[in-house]
């Protein structure tokens, strides 16, 4: 209770007043008043998890988004709104990857800005997202069209892809010569008459249907699927006998046959395209920024590199998404993550904040070190592991590293939920902590209250003067106990544990 208690207080005499007045018509019936009187200060004071709900669970305001480049540099903050896909975005081991989220990670850079990533269940409503500023930029293999252009403002284009056909190839396709195989093919977009096709309402394959069907002047039976069904899973789909066709960018498509060697995309049904990305129509500064780095950088060798590294590496492609450590198809973090589960339920952590905070210390490597004495997992000095009853000759182990490093922060946690009265500001103290040292983030407190900072609030206030304790002015103070502390290596310790936090709980079940 005592970590809520600001709160506790203000909603308290809040309820203070109802009673009063409710107290003056029923003087008599007092048992029934201090009963009523004791229920509202119960609800009033309900603990709370000591974990952040993730960011995609947050109320909209604290995620205000869609604004131009000059506001949102000043949030700090550039809000993208892509897919879960092979080539947008994917958590693999246990870091963020994908075509679309390495280019867009690279021009935050170059904005000077931070990245968050938000991932669209429902590709149908991207760009209502988009304009309900939900976010800055879409981001996820997107053609340009005519019809989008007219909700959307496109940005410079990063490539050109034509539109194929994803059909398979005859069951008995070995056996066969080429010119066998190519009879029971369709290569003439014209043989598509009266086929039935697989697409997205709100695709641009849809539209080229449409527009393909009244070129050969004839119905094709385009079938609509839902918006939260992707292009990748459509493929696996046809591969799979479970749809006859679906049309695809063909460099999504080309991916596809990789691990679907039943597949033929050599119909082209369209022109080449471009794929660009998409911003508000009120955010031309920001389009402005983007299509100026776009024509810097697009011919560049980090540009090609990253092209290459998701659309030509084919073997590296493969490993990836059939690993059982990718959110696209195993969907684990690491091979502990049972253990961790188990531990950060004891802890009251959700499992995925523990696992970045493991990656950060170790990268899921039990045999890590540090110059420290630091050694395992969670990188448990030995005087840690016999504070809390663990064989410190056991520390790489992975099951006693990390109940060593969880009840350390069980008890990091149980401090500061008694010392913070917002619950959100409580998992920032105990990775700082656990970073660290308690002595230091403490030190920070005396510092950001002498100073006028409130010290009670991580982002902008305590984590600046804990910055600040590398300093002979601010480790020589006399509210400093605990002396000098390279403080930017927590306060990037906090940033990017968060962050990568974020990208679990994007991809990764609960």
């Amino acid at each position: 209770m005592a970590k809520l208690r600001s709160d506790c207080f203000h909603r308290a005499l809040f309820y203070s007043h109802i009673l009063a007045f409710s107290a003056f018509f029923a003087v008599a019936k007092n048992r029934l008043f201090v009963f009523l009187a004791i229920g509202l200060w119960l609800i009033s004071c309900k603990t709370e998890s000591s974990t952040p709900p993730p960011p995609s669970q947050q109320p909209p305001s604290i995620r205000t988004t869609g604004l131009d480049l000059e506001q949102i540099r000043q949030r700090g903050k550039l809000v993208a709104l892509t897919d879960n896909s092979s080539t947008s975005y994917f958590i693999y081991k246990g870091r963020p990857m994908g075509y679309e989220y390495d280019l867009l990670h690279w021009l935050a850079q170059s904005l000077e800005v931070e990245l968050e990533i938000i991932v669209v269940q429902d590709m149908d409503d991207i760009f209502d997202d988009l304009n309900n500023k939900l976010g800055d930029i879409v981001a996820a293999n997107i053609t340009v069209t005519k019809e989008r252009s007219e909700r959307v403002a496109f940005t410079e284009h990063h490539l050109f892809t034509p539109q194929v056909l994803v059909q398979r190839l005859p069951q008995n396709a070995r056996r066969l010569k080429s010119h066998q195989i190519e009879r029971k093919l369709i290569r003439n977009p014209i043989e598509l008459a009266g086929k039935t096709i697989h697409v997205r309402k709100n695709s641009s394959f849809f539209t080229r249907l449409e527009h393909l069907s009244d070129e050969i002047g004839a119905p094709i039976n385009i079938v609509k699927v839902p918006g939260d069904v992707e292009t990748e899973q459509l493929i696996e789909m046809v591969a799979k006998g479970e749809i006859e066709f679906t049309i695809a960018d063909h460099n999504v498509a080309r991916l596809s046959q990789i691990y679907y060697s039943n597949l033929d995309i050599r119909t082209k049904v369209s022109f080449p395209q471009r794929i660009a990305w998409a911003v508000r129509k009120d955010s031309p500064e920001l389009k402005s920024a983007i299509d100026a780095w776009i024509i810097e950088h697009r011919g560049s060798s980090e540009y090609v590199t990253i092209y290459n590294k998701y659309f030509r590496s084919r073997k590296a492609h493969k490993r990836r998404v059939w690993s059982d450590y990718s959110s696209l198809a195993g969907g684990k973090i690491s091979e502990f993550d049972e253990l961790i589960r188990r531990y950060s339920e004891e802890v009251g952590w959700d499992w995925r904040l523990m696992a970045s905070l493991i990656y950060q210390e170790s990268q899921f490597n039990p045999d890590a070190r540090s110059w420290t004495g630091a050694s395992g997992l969670m990188q448990v000095l030995p005087e840690t592991a016999m504070q809390y009853k663990v064989d410190s000759t056991q520390l790489m182990e992975p099951e006693p590293n990390i109940v060593a490093g969880a009840r350390l922060i069980k008890r990091l946690t149980s401090y500061w939920n008694e010392h913070l009265s917002d619950s959100l500001e409580v998992p920032k103290f105990v990775l700082a902590s656990y970073n660290v040292g308690l002595g230091h983030i403490i030190d920070a407190q005396r510092l950001a209250e002498k100073y006028g900072a409130d010290p009670n609030r991580w982002e902008d206030n305590v984590a600046i003067y804990l910055k600040q304790k590398s300093l002979p002015k601010f480790y020589n103070d006399p509210v400093v106990k605990f002396g000098y502390c390279r403080g930017a290596e927590p306060f990037k310790y906090v940033k990017e544990v968060l962050q990568r936090y974020q990208h679990y709980t994007n991809s990764i079940d609960l």
